[in-house]
């Protein structure tokens, strides 16, 4: 399989980067910036794209490749820093420009070039730079000059090394998916294979030279990660997968229910009532990564506890996704931060009597949802807005116990009839109500209150790595409002979350 390699140099646009190409129907990995020649070339990329980040070619600890890399022969494109890092190599000057450039910007051509085939000479692009190059190295061609800086793009078109300065996996640039594609096309010769139904092809060998006779135990949840994972296995192996739903006690309203119903007939099933075990666990427990910690290690030890009863369970499958690694850790190595730890990848622990199977590791969330539908999924299945491994326990803010979980299984579930009943679920990325650790004073019935505050949150997204905020109507939110305070014993306020990712995070733990 052809793919694409990016090296991380810590942007907060590298997942873009991937995704866009992706897009083209190109495979793409992220990897960290360090990643060595010899690996490079042992993973024979058909091209290099070189992120931009935040650090100066200046700088005395600069994140550096592998100056090899140039002379391995793939195409790279460097963006932004990656840009400035190939200069710097080559013998060119980096410097902090006139004129520092930050949002949209007007990008003109001066030399003809296919990377910018069949685009206008004068594009809109977005660009986020202090730094820009000075002087070209030798050997290389000014391709392109914005308003601010005389050196914009460029080309060793023998080398096929291409620098951008401008950012063109970002929604800014209009033309920016033009471009990676002349690039990955017109110059590095990639073709768009890569496709779903080539995806399940690939993994369904994979899953099957992998688990042999084996069987295999699926952890499903309803949601459209795990179901689109069982149905990827049942595909693969059949008979050999046995799904398990275990109630964990931090689920919505009639959840367990509803789910047991749903997928009895499409899956061997077995269902497993630990709300009593996890909520023991998490008795007093009020930080949030120790939430995430004790879920993802009882989850697991209730799996092992499974397979036993079932006999010898070598496999254990998971529906990881590509943000969750991307956020409970550095990708690969890279230097981009940890923003938390998710219960099925830094949450689980670090002894297991499973092997783990999660061929959807590398995939992001609308992916996912191209699988199902490609897998026959339902679209109520495939649609279905996400909801966190940990479930409600990180949308109660502080300690959990029934009686919050009761006060939030009811609020949430009139926001989400409300925001059906709107015909909005399949335009947010994600509503829900979060349970704050206060209580504020009221008036009911002439009579002084002092309870709880319920915090809507509704978002646009495409892949959970950046959110912003939706603009949910006033009436509506007028509706959620008083149907909670009325129809939800202990609470008597309702306040509506208005920021984005960045800087917050969706979920509020």
């Amino acid at each position: 399989m052809e793919k694409v390699l990016v090296l991380d140099f810590g942007s907060q646009y590298t997942q873009l980067i991937a995704r866009k190409v992706r897009e083209l129907k190109v495979y793409c990995e992220i990897q960290p910036f360090s990643l060595s020649a010899e690996e490079i070339k042992k993973a024979a990329p058909k091209a290099l794209i070189l992120s931009g980040g935040p650090a100066s070619v200046k700088e005395e600890n600069r994140p550096y490749p592998d100056e090899r890399i140039f002379e391995l022969g793939i195409p790279i494109l460097g963006i932004c820093y990656g840009m400035q890092i190939t200069a710097d190599h080559f013998g060119g000057v980096v410097g902090f420009a006139k004129f520092r450039e930050y949002g949209r910007t007007k990008l003109y051509t001066i030399k003809k070039d296919v990377l910018f085939l069949n685009l206008p000479d004068a594009i809109t692009v977005w660009m986020s730079h202090g730094d820009s190059v000075t002087v070209l190295p030798k050997g290389f061609t000014n391709l392109a000059k914005s308003e601010g800086i005389p050196c914009a793009a460029f080309a060793n078109r023998a080398k096929k090394i291409y620098g951008v300065q401008f950012h063109p996996e970002v929604a800014h640039t209009p033309k920016g998916k033009a471009i990676l594609g002349n690039f990955l096309f017109k110059i590095a010769g990639c073709s768009p294979t890569w496709t779903m139904a080539s995806f399940i092809k690939e993994k369904t060998e994979e899953i099957r030279n992998k688990v042999g006779n084996e069987q295999v135990i699926c952890a499903l949840s309803g949601g459209v990660d795990s179901t689109v994972l069982c149905a990827l296995l049942n595909r693969a192996i059949g008979n050999q997968l046995i799904a398990v739903f275990v109630n964990n006690g931090v689920l919505r309203k009639d959840e367990p229910e509803k789910i047991v119903l749903r997928f009895k007939d499409m899956f061997n099933l077995r269902y497993i009532n630990a709300e009593k075990h996890f909520l023991s666990h998490l008795r007093g427990i009020v930080d949030p990564e120790r939430k995430r910690r004790i879920i993802g290690n009882e989850f697991i030890r209730i799996f092992e506890r499974e397979g036993k009863k079932l006999g010898r369970i070598k496999f254990l499958a998971q529906g990881t996704l590509y943000p969750d690694v991307i956020e409970s850790k550095s990708p690969l190595g890279g230097p981009s931060a940890t923003i938390k730890t998710h219960h099925n990848v830094g949450g689980l622990p670090k002894r297991m009597q499973f092997e783990l199977i999660e061929p959807l590791r590398e995939l992001f969330k609308d992916e996912v949802r191209v699988l199902g539908k490609e897998l026959g999924l339902a679209d109520d299945i495939v649609h279905r807005q996400p909801f966190p491994g940990p479930g409600l326990a990180v949308r109660i803010i502080g300690a959990v116990t029934k009686e919050r979980l009761r006060i939030l299984k009811e609020a949430d579930a009139i926001l989400l009839d409300e925001i059906r009943k709107a015909d909005l679920y399949r335009k947010r990325w994600q509503s829900f109500s979060v349970l704050l650790p206060v209580k504020t004073v009221g008036v009911m019935g002439d009579q002084r209150t002092y309870e709880a505050v319920i915090a809507i949150r509704a978002v646009y997204s495409s892949d959970a790595m950046t959110a912003d905020w939706a603009d949910l109507p006033h009436n509506l939110l007028g509706r959620i409002s008083n149907r909670i305070i009325n129809e939800v014993k202990g609470v008597n306020r309702v306040v509506y979350d208005i920021s984005s990712k960045p800087p917050s995070t969706i979920e509020w733990e």
